[in-house]
């Protein structure tokens, strides 16, 4: 099979005439041949690895500019950029012997520039490391960044926060396109698996500039799994078990390339029952199934490089309401349940003019949320259709100055298919074309930009039915949600600037001014009825205006091959911001929250280090705190604001003979402090310290190889309740002690 699907690849891209060519050694500092350099060029899914004698080539290269990243352990990464290729290009690398490598190319900015040449800091963390980190979800994995948290229901919903800013205030991209699922809502996850996933990279910040609405809080974007190196065939199995949940996460994928064309598929199921609290009871109805499929094609030759990427993701997830009641190891979801299905197909375009090139990306999402109440017909059934569009011209390059002309848009359709009504039919059109120049000398680099954007919103009104039932003996009164009909435009003019000089050379600092905004969504502006998912009665107010923020960052950072320190402080204003807030009414017996706007500020940042003492190689220790506080005009503190945290994490590395390579062990103490600084209607909660353990590395067994983690998350089976479960106001814990066994065998 491997044999026939390798054919079929050349035969197709024999269609196309080698021209231009890359190729040279990869050397260390005596000058010998390194066998095993990974060599990638991102913007065109191309990759290979040198071979006996430290070589690499590429064919069928276009005429463009292009960066390349050479990388092996034990050596710093090194990221070459390439001008102007020829027929015979050769370049030849050394590579230099480090502990630390910190310095990869970030594509959520402008120009994708390494991190220590870029504007903005910008955390960048593999899926792999977060895996290693024994973590259940990708979700989960995520808030061990600093400066990123969770709001969670139990293990299987979690949404993003970034320093304070959740919601709709987060922006999340995929696969290149922006992921559009009904994300102001709470009653849902992600809608991502880490499978199928290279890395993450987040901006802690507004980022309006480059994604328009909705990113005024930051930005999570996720990068795909790359394609197979050049005339290879490779498969993988990957498999997670987790003790608490009584849980498996399954992975499948292969994948081939050749010079042109390039090809993968990953199929992943991940079921859980439901959660174990520290006194051994579990939470019912906190179990849930997830089925994941990726798969994607690439192809590019002289002029243009392109890649069609599909996911789906199948998500069936109880909705936990009673609290500790049946106990069951059962997997299938009870009433009430949530069904979500996300379809995405994004479509990755580069053309390249020579000195100049186009990137041109197409989206369409296709979200269809479903509840369960007491059977298989769904009482809410909403389906979100998204199509979007982005387009950069990256200008030739003027001496120091670099510019990137853009047009991005989208055009969206809700529409309600079920009894209940959570938001209105709806229609949303956006439009935005911005500009940015990056100009660099020496150690420095200043960068600028403006930005303009349109959303238009049409709404039907919906006047609901009311009608009663008797059911054992009592009425129940459902309402579908009263809608006037809307009609609204917003505007929002937007700017960035920023400059990163090295004040010395291992030490750098970065200081960023960007405004950013945000468009109430359909919720806010439209709610009229009970929203189960928070039990209160929301009133949504047609005449909100846009949410609009200004943001100073400051990171300082300094690197040696031993000792590394960043300290990260940012203060947000915001305008106008919108939350829900108890009015004093009380309708059908449950509290009405209204949404209203107050300005807003929120202050705080991440301060950490990490030391590998010279000559213990094998030892790193690694510590972080992060801290933010939010309030309103009136000095009232905001909503769902996370604690501070600080992490602790003492790593040693090592190799076992000729079995055990890679191997790791971790020490993890997480602390988490009160939370008093609450809003009117939160309680506070207290703080509590939880103990992670870790082992791994690949085993060696004659020929074959496998990756093996080992994981005890909630080693002492602490009871705790973070500020940000939505589980907390019924008294829930968290969850408990969770084992977690990592098996990955690529074949």
């Amino acid at each position: 099979m491997k044999k026939y699907i390798i054919a079929l690849f050349l035969g197709l891209s024999a269609m196309v005439q080698a021209q231009n060519t890359l190729s040279g050694t990869v050397t260390d500092e005596a000058q010998q041949p390194i066998i095993g350099v990974s060599v990638y060029i991102s913007e065109l899914h191309k990759g290979t690895i040198t071979d006996a004698n430290g070589n690499y080539s590429f064919k069928n290269l276009p005429n463009g500019n292009f960066r390349i990243a050479f990388s092996y352990m034990g050596y710093k990464t090194l990221n070459q950029w390439v001008d102007k290729l020829n027929k015979q290009t050769r370049l030849n690398i050394q590579l230099q012997s480090a502990v630390l490598e910190i310095d990869e190319v970030i594509v959520s900015t402008p120009f994708n520039k390494m991190q220590s040449q870029n504007v903005m800091k910008v955390e960048h963390e593999s899926i792999n490391s977060l895996k290693q980190k024994g973590t259940a979800t990708l979700i989960e994995g995520l808030a061990t960044i600093p400066g990123v948290s969770q709001i969670s229901t139990g293990t299987s919903i979690g949404k993003p926060v970034i320093r304070g800013l959740s919601a709709n205030r987060v922006l999340v991209y995929s696969q290149g396109v922006r992921l559009e699922n009904q994300q102001f809502g709470g009653e849902h996850g992600l809608g991502l698996n880490d499978a199928g996933v290279e890395s993450v990279e987040v901006i802690k910040g507004p980022a309006s500039l480059l994604y328009g609405s909705d990113a005024m809080g930051g930005v999570l974007f996720f990068n795909p799994e790359k394609f197979a190196d050049a005339h290879t065939f490779k498969a993988n199995v990957n498999q997670r078990y987790f003790s608490n949940t009584l849980g498996s996460n399954a992975s499948v994928g292969l994948k081939t390339s050749t010079d042109n064309w390039k090809f993968l598929a990953r199929g992943t199921y991940n079921t859980h029952s439901d959660y174990k609290m520290p006194n051994g009871d579990r939470v019912t109805n906190t179990r849930y199934n997830e089925t994941d499929f990726i798969t994607g094609v690439a192809y590019n030759n002289t002029t243009f490089s392109t890649v069609l990427r599909y996911n789906f993701n199948k998500l069936d997830l109880g909705i936990p309401e009673e609290g500790i009641a049946e106990q069951t190891i059962s997997k299938r979801p009870d009433f009430p349940s949530q069904g979500v299905d996300n379809h995405l197909l994004s479509l990755n375009n580069v053309i390249y003019f020579g000195n100049s090139k186009l990137d041109f990306d197409l989206g369409f999402i296709s979200n269809n949320r479903k509840e369960f109440e007491d059977s298989n017909v769904a009482s809410l059934d909403m389906l979100l259709n998204t199509y979007n569009y982005n387009l950069k011209y990256h200008l030739p390059k003027k001496g120091n100055f670099e510019t990137i002309l853009g047009v991005q848009g989208m055009h969206q359709t809700n529409k309600n298919r079920g009894e209940e009504y959570l938001i209105p039919d709806a229609t949303t059109n956006d439009f935005g074309v911005f500009g940015t120049v990056n100009y660099e000398w020496s150690t420095n680099v200043l960068q600028a930009g403006l930005r303009f954007d349109n959303r238009n919103l049409n709404s039907l009104a919906h006047e609901a039915e009311e009608h009663e039932e008797e059911e054992v003996g009592e009425k129940h009164e459902h309402h579908g949600g009263d809608f006037e009909a809307l009609s609204r435009s917003f505007n929002s003019f937007n700017a960035s600037l920023g400059y990163k000089t090295n004040l010395s050379e291992p030490l750098v600092l970065r200081v960023n001014v960007a405004s950013g905004f945000r468009v109430p969504n359909l919720a806010e502006l439209t709610s009229n009825g009970v929203h189960h998912g928070t039990n209160r009665f929301e009133e949504g107010n047609s005449e909100l205006k846009n949410e609009q923020n200004i943001q100073t960052d400051l990171n300082l950072e300094y690197q040696n091959q031993h000792f590394e320190f960043f300290i990260n402080g940012f203060y947000n204003h915001i305008d106008n911001y919108i939350y829900a807030a108890p009015n004093g009414e009380v309708i059908d017996d449950t509290n009405v929250f209204a949404y209203v706007q107050d300005n807003a500020r929120l202050y705080g940042g991440e301060i950490g280090l990490h030391i590998h003492p010279h000559p213990l190689d094998w030892l790193h220790y690694e510590t972080s705190f992060e801290t933010v506080t939010a309030k309103k005009q009136n000095g009232d503190y905001l909503p769902l604001i996370p604690a501070n945290k600080w992490n602790n994490t003492l790593r040693t590395e090592f190799k076992i003979k000729n079995w055990l390579e890679e191997g790791f062990a971790s020490f993890n103490v997480n602390t988490t402090f009160d939370q008093n600084n609450v809003s009117g209607f939160e309680t506070a909660t207290n703080g509590y310290t939880l103990i992670n353990l870790g082992l791994g590395g690949k085993v060696k067994l004659g020929n074959k190889a496998f990756d093996v983690n080992l994981n005890a998350n909630n080693l002492f089976d602490k009871k705790y309740i973070a500020h940000l479960s939505r589980l907390k106001t019924d008294g829930i814990p968290n969850i408990g002690r969770n084992i977690v066994l990592g098996l990955n065998f690529n074949l």
